[in-house]
């Protein structure tokens, strides 16, 4: 399912809520397809996400700071 809409991604942990107001969630996905098929990477994304989720990710190179308990 690798094209121009980007590469599935699974969602196997949601870390928890990021950004000024809480408005993104930021969550661990193994790469399902590509050439970094396999790799788990952490991101940020907006919307509802539990895990098990499949979604499509655009880049696979970058990945997302990590969070930071204050």
């Amino acid at each position: 399912m690798e094209d121009e809409n980007g590469v599935a991604a699974e969602v196997i942990e949601v870390i928890g809520v990021t950004g000024m107001h809480g408005e993104a969630t930021q969550i661990k996905c193994r790469i399902l397809e590509g050439n970094n098929k396999g790799r788990i990477i952490t991101r940020n994304c907006m919307g509802p996400i539990r895990m098990g989720d499949v979604m499509m990710l655009l880049e696979t190179a970058r990945e997302a700071k990590k969070l930071t308990s204050r």
